[in-house]
């Protein structure tokens, strides 16, 4: 039968073989209906705190969107209705701290957020006193970073395409047995271990290198195994035809298997950047601090955003001129690292394969 009904043989009008079905708005009737209860029960309980009429509310909306979907569409699509409302809420948990964090950054930190803040140090303004600025910090982090990219960046490149082209045997397993050892590290180990090594064996004292090289042990991995898996996406059948027309491997790899997966790779690389960019204690351990603008990071302290943040903060008491600045230098740095993620996101779509219709 071509159609949806089936005839009556007692001359009765046809019956549908669709069952009731709620109409598309009944979730956020039903999500709105959850909030004014939450609230109701929130305010006769006395509960002062947000989060507990928003859990009050999530349960209602679960299982409200269970109870109506049972009586109207039955068990089996309000099975499917709970799940659907589970995943919404576990979405809304998840981003309420996010958008909260960011709404009171932003709330606190456009204060003094302005040119004069942007461009200037600290220089001899004292931590209670109006004025100053993140210039120096800005400075300090953006060669920190691009120095240990700089390293980081072809040793995670070559060692991904060994591990994937070339790797066979103990070696690869030993490369990769630490690399995954190297994921796990946490950024205080190492900052003690350039610390333990650069500084005090060898002597060669506080320096933004010398933080650059511990942002390098934490930023490998992530290349590595990033790219690696990018490597990984490319068709084998690419390689054997650039292989079938007599081409080196070597060549292959930088003309065929390269450019097909640049972009993932360069998407991995920015958001291992920006892992990084927000690192605070091997930075703190290795870099120290200064209120003067730094411009060479092989000598002498320097100057970081992350570092800057934690000592105005420490130094503010919870109020005044130095409270207001790590508000404002903590936004400056969300919006950096917000836009490398952006930035990465877009390169991946604009170098993703284009499929023809």
């Amino acid at each position: 039968m071509s159609n949806a009904t089936l005839p009556d043989t007692q001359g009765k009008r046809p019956s549908s073989l669709r069952g009731a079905t709620l109409p598309k708005w009944f979730p956020w009737a039903v999500a709105a209906g959850s909030i004014v209860l939450g609230l109701g029960i929130s305010a006769a309980a006395g509960l002062e705190s947000d989060i507990q009429w928003g859990l009050i509310a999530a349960v209602l909306f679960v299982l409200g969107s269970y109870g109506i979907a049972a009586k109207v569409e039955g068990r089996r699509q309000a099975k499917d209705r709970v799940a659907t409302s589970l995943v919404w809420v576990a979405f809304i948990l998840a981003v309420l701290p996010l958008a909260s964090l960011i709404w009171e950054t932003v709330k606190r930190g456009v204060k003094v957020l302005d040119g004069y803040f942007l461009t200037h140090s600290m220089g001899i303004v004292g931590d209670t006193e109006p004025g100053g600025g993140i210039y120096h910090a800005i400075l300090g982090t953006l060669e920190q970073v691009g120095l240990a990219t700089l390293i980081a960046v072809p040793i995670g490149v070559l060692t991904a395409i060994y591990l994937v082209e070339y790797g066979r045997g103990r070696l690869a397993k030993a490369v990769t047995f630490f690399v995954d050892v190297m994921t796990g590290i946490p950024s205080i180990v190492a900052g003690l271990f350039v610390l333990s090594l650069w500084i005090i064996t060898l002597g060669m004292g506080y320096s933004g290198f010398a933080g650059s090289m511990a942002l390098t042990i934490l930023m490998l991995p992530v290349v590595v195994r990033s790219t690696e898996e990018m490597l990984k996406l490319v068709p084998n059948e690419l390689r054997e035809a650039s292989l079938a027309l007599g081409v080196p491997k070597w060549r292959t790899i930088l003309k065929v298997v390269l450019p097909t997966s640049i972009g993932g790779i360069t998407t991995g690389v920015m958001l291992a950047v920006a892992r990084i960019a927000g690192e605070t204690a091997p930075v703190l351990l290795l870099v120290w601090v200064t209120p003067l603008i730094n411009a060479n990071p092989f000598s002498d302290p320097q100057a970081s955003l992350p570092v800057y943040i934690y000592l105005q903060y420490a130094n503010s008491g919870g109020e005044g001129a130095a409270y207001d600045r790590a508000w404002a230098a903590a936004l400056v740095l969300i919006l950096f690292i917000m836009i490398l993620n952006m930035a990465a996101r877009g390169l991946a779509r604009w170098k993703a394969p284009k499929t023809g219709r």
